[in-house]
């Protein structure tokens, strides 16, 4: 199939760092070639890819510094328009951004849903229902009825690229954006109660400066709490593989949460709010606890001895591999394509 993959132009495939979205990406993009199809990504030039990349923007618009960097989507959408009809599928992740553009394109068209739903989002996609729109929970699917989501897909990582470790650090971490939904402050709040070493590592957008200066940076003592800043791809395997859990006190609908199921690959369980697709990921007692309050996070801490860390890895690579992900999207675009041809389009 001639596939063309578009990602948003925020951050560069694969991240340097922080950037779930594009390496979920990154992933797929080069598995299918590797599967023998003719891909093409439709990202910034300072992406890496197996697949043909056409750049919409030598940099990656959150290093770029624009002073108008929605200018750069005019320019995607641009260069989309001029080149849809040489493709079989297009497969979008730049959800509201793009929908619009495809009304009017004779190409079946799918699009992952990456972000929590909220209302205004539902209004926007129920108006193009000829879109196949893929969910990446249960939870996320349940929360836009009407929405035309035609799969739900999880993500699915290479499992050989996060080595196990059975043998962890003593250190908790957490791990993200940081910014006020994903919980950072309460995960403090817990390693601080349970008297616990918590390593923090994660970018901190130019919005939530504030928050980290005001909310977080007081209570960073750089020895029980310790703050490393973004990590790069490497260093972030070393802090999953060494780490005894993953906080997650996550405070939103989260529609997946890649980093879960990261921590969970190299052997680290997670103890995690009972939030969006979290029951999805985490079974309870099995490969991490599910929790409401920081109070039952504490309590939680002290049965981590009761988790087997191969556990962790073993759901994982049953539940969340790359190849199971990509073979359901492998056959929802052979699906698709088969319909549009027998439809006459």
């Amino acid at each position: 199939m001639r596939i063309l993959q578009i990602a948003p132009p925020w951050i560069p495939v694969p991240p340097y760092t922080y950037g779930g979205i594009e390496l979920s990406i990154s992933w797929l993009t080069d598995e299918l070639v590797r599967r023998g199809h003719d891909v093409t990504l439709l990202a910034t030039g300072d992406s890496k890819t197996l697949a043909n990349l056409i750049p919409v923007w030598p940099k990656s618009l959150w290093r770029a510094k624009l002073n108008t960097p929605h200018a750069v989507f005019s320019l995607l959408y641009e260069k989309l328009l001029s080149i849809h009809k040489e493709f079989d599928i297009i497969h979008d992740h730049c959800e509201f951004y793009t929908v619009p553009l495809f009304k009017s394109m004779n190409v079946p068209v799918v699009s992952t849903i990456h972000h929590p739903v909220y209302e205004e989002m539902i209004i926007l996609f129920k108006k193009f229902p000829e879109i196949n729109y893929v969910a990446i929970s249960k939870h996320q699917k349940k929360s836009a009825p009407g929405v035309n989501f035609v799969k739900t897909i999880y993500h699915g990582l290479p499992v050989e690229k996060y080595p196990f470790n059975p043998r962890p650090k003593d250190y908790l971490l957490w791990l993200s954006k940081i910014t006020p939904g994903k919980g950072l402050a309460e995960a403090i709040d817990v390693a601080q109660l349970a008297k616990e070493k918590l390593i923090i590592s994660g970018v901190i957008p130019k919005e939530c400066q504030d928050y980290f200066e005001y909310r977080i940076q007081p209570k960073i003592d750089n020895k029980q709490i310790q703050f490393l800043g973004a990590s790069n791809f490497e260093k972030k395997i070393e802090l999953f593989a060494n780490a005894k859990a993953l906080l997650y006190p996550i405070r939103r609908p989260e529609p997946f949460g890649l980093v879960v199921i990261e921590a969970m690959a190299c052997g680290a369980p997670v103890i995690a709010y009972t939030e969006g697709s979290m029951p999805e990921l985490i079974k309870h007692g099995k490969n991490g606890f599910l929790v409401k309050t920081k109070e039952e996070m504490v309590e939680a801490l002290k049965k981590l001895n009761k988790i087997k860390r191969i556990d962790c890895r073993r759901q994982v690579t049953r539940r969340f591999s790359l190849r199971k992900m990509v073979n359901k999207y492998e056959a929802l675009y052979n699906t698709l394509l088969k319909n549009h041809k027998n439809n006459g389009k």
